[in-house]
């Protein structure tokens, strides 16, 4: 991610958003995945260079198990930049999973005097950008230059992409948790450059606003949050609600503050009434504008205070 994970528990990490995710996106809405067959995975891991050791970090993974047997090791990498290097990033973590198999060898083999059986990494990349589509390789054969003489002899690796704002409807409407919210998010900024949000209630509030935070860029939803959010009755609409309630309010504190700083530095002794005028009356955007032009300031203050004006009222 363009911004690292800011939350002690990221929205994905659970396990009923994790298993929709999966369920979804692979299985086209088959509820193969259950929550309880998800089990933690730490998702770091490290590689040796120059000598060193180097640590890398997947953003989310989970084993998902049938009773005591791995079934496979699935990740989560999520994206809002474009990364025409992810090929090999994965190729890398994908390895060093399959290398640490190799290493619960000797654990196995002292509990049941066997290996320990082998099972498949899926790593899935979420792409999260909607101005643009994903341009760049989707292969390790695409990513490097080979020569003709090499081809035969070197393995390709894929990634597996899901660019979410290009989803279509129905995919969205498969979503079961909170990432149906997410995901309706971004194909309506794709598509319509706004969003009108559902009347759906949001089950992990904290964590789908960080993660709203990390892949808008945009740190009102995080600014928003309060715990009394939590407890299965907040919705979307009313996260938007505190948005722009805030936003109104950080804006009249701004206009009255610059609007009065200005006006008496220019020596304008209706600055003052000016602003509680455009606020009684709503006209917020001329309160901005007001603040910033002095030339429309001054307009306005003539047509407002004018002797005209003063004798009519």
């Amino acid at each position: 991610m363009a911004e690292k994970d800011i939350a002690e528990k990221t929205l994905e990490a659970y396990n009923d958003v994790f298993a929709d995710i999966v369920n979804v996106l692979l299985f086209q809405g088959k509820l193969l995945v259950k929550e309880d067959d998800l089990q933690e995975e730490s998702p770091y891991s490290s590689y040796k260079a120059d000598g060193k050791l180097h640590a890398q970090e997947r953003d989310v993974a989970k084993y998902w198990r049938s009773g005591l047997v791995r079934i496979a090791l699935y990740g989560f990498e999520n994206q809002t930049d474009i990364d025409i290097d992810m090929p090999l990033r994965l190729f890398s973590y994908d390895g060093a999973a399959y290398r640490a198999q190799l290493l619960t060898d000797k654990e196995e083999l002292k509990k049941h005097g066997r290996k320990a059986p082998r099972f498949p990494v899926i790593t899935l990349v979420l792409y999260f950008g909607y101005s643009k589509k994903w341009n760049t390789p989707t292969s390790l054969y695409e990513r490097l230059s080979i020569p003709e003489d090499l081809k035969p002899y070197v393995n390709d690796y894929k990634i597996n992409l899901f660019q979410i704002a290009y989803l279509d409807d129905e995919q969205v409407q498969m979503f079961q948790s909170d990432f149906q919210i997410v995901a309706d998010y971004f194909v309506q900024m794709r598509k319509n450059n706004d969003y009108t949000a559902p009347d759906t209630t949001i089950r992990h509030v904290h964590e789908l606003l960080q993660l709203m935070t990390i892949m808008t860029k945009d740190h009102r939803f995080n600014d928003v949050y309060s715990p009394d959010m939590e407890g299965g009755n907040t919705k979307m609409c009313e996260v938007l609600d505190k948005i722009e309630n805030r936003g109104i309010e950080k804006g009249i504190e701004k206009g009255i503050k610059k609007g009065i700083e200005k006006g008496i530095e220019k020596g304008e002794h209706n600055a003052f009434s000016l602003v509680k005028f455009l606020m009684s009356n709503n006209r917020l955007g001329d309160l901005e504008k007001a603040s910033e032009d002095e030339t429309y300031r001054r307009k306005l203050m003539a047509e407002l205070f004018s002797p005209k004006n003063e004798e009519s009222c």
